[in-house]
């Protein structure tokens, strides 16, 4: 079985983790399928970077998170594409 975890990389007493896709069985910093992002939680607030469409798709495909990365998930803010300004009046004036 497939499951999205933590692996540790950080120093002695100083943690940070990868968000990782790796077998179940596998060690916990063992060689892991793919990384899909990071947890900080040494910042205030803890920093999250996390690939969503990649979550959504190891998801999809039958990954299992574990308790606290579906806690992480939960708090990551969805990056959303920003909004393309509408077009003035006055700028379409001047183009023709």
């Amino acid at each position: 079985m497939v499951m999205i975890r933590l692996a540790r990389v950080g120093a002695k007493k100083q943690p940070y983790y990868r968000i990782v896709v790796i077998e179940k069985d596998r060690a916990r910093n063992g060689r892991s399928i793919e990384v899909i992002g990071t947890y900080n939680p040494r910042t205030s607030p803890a920093s999250i970077e996390l690939k969503h469409e990649r979550v959504a798709y190891w998801r999809s495909v039958g990954a299992q998170l574990s308790p606290t990365v579906a806690k992480i998930v939960a708090k990551a803010p969805v990056a959303t594409p920003a909004p393309e300004p509408a077009p003035t009046p006055a700028a379409d004036t001047a183009a023709a």
